[in-house]
């Protein structure tokens, strides 16, 4: 690859204390996990971070986190430089994003008995959805669930217990999440097709400013176009994630 350095000039708004801490979410197996070997974070988040150290000539500390929401407030109250986020409205005070390096399914998960057959027939009086609070996909039906209620529970571990437990009629999340936990044991089934597209972007705090907004992004778009992105897919063996097209 023939990435060049990133301005010196721009260091010191991205690691201001001499190193770059990257906001890492494992809630997101997509994107990171830890490796097992090693009990460090891994995945195609991880690669971006180092990479992106790399080009601004700084060690980067990864700051691991379980849940979104914990991960996002970590950059908004700058205890960490960039993180990796869902775009979401909801998410934009104190941020700045990039255009999307990686698009997700969000999906539904039903009891295989369920009446339930498609998405559209989610949204109805008596239905009880879980779903990891703050998550890309709680904040999404938060705007657009009319007649269902929504139920936040933390993390979605618990929300997929909480769908086997009878507490909830439906559990939503990440497609390939929802398929694996289907795949583990009978009793529960992923409906076809999404309720959204999640795009997962890259972060900044806010108070860092336009220019490392600017950098952060063309970094972005750069990563896509020379194949950086979905060669880290290919080694992490993340299928059902596609490249986000050009912002």
């Amino acid at each position: 690859m023939t990435q060049q350095p990133a301005s010196p000039d721009l260091t010191p708004a991205f690691a201001p204390g001499g190193a770059l801490r990257a906001s890492i979410n494992l809630g997101n197996p997509i994107l990171a996990h830890r490796d097992p070997a090693s009990g460090e974070p891994a995945g195609v988040s991880v690669d971006l971070a180092r990479e992106f150290g790399r080009r601004l000539g700084v060690p980067v500390e990864l700051v691991a986190f379980e849940r979104a929401a914990l991960s996002v407030d970590a950059v908004r109250a700058e205890r960490a430089d960039i993180g990796f986020f869902a775009v979401d409205p909801a998410r934009g005070e104190g941020l700045r994003f990039t255009a999307p390096y990686v698009l997700i399914e969000g999906a539904y998960l039903v009891p295989q008995a369920s009446p339930v057959s498609q998405n559209g027939q989610v949204d109805r009086e008596g239905t009880r959805i879980s779903v990891g609070a703050k998550s890309a996909y709680d904040l999404f039906l938060t705007r657009g669930i009319r007649e269902a209620e929504i139920v936040r529970l933390e993390g979605a571990p618990r929300a997929l217990a909480a769908l086997r437990a009878g507490e909830v009629e439906v559990a939503a999340g990440i497609r390939q999440l929802l398929e694996a936990e289907a795949a583990r044991a009978e009793g529960v089934r992923v409906l076809p097709g999404r309720f959204m597209v999640i795009r997962q972007a890259m972060g900044v705090p806010a108070g860092r400013g336009a220019a490392a907004q600017e950098l952060l992004a063309s970094f972005v778009e750069e990563m896509k176009a020379v194949g950086f992105v979905a060669d880290a897919l290919k080694r992490h063996g993340v299928e059902g994630a596609i490249v986000a097209p050009a912002g």
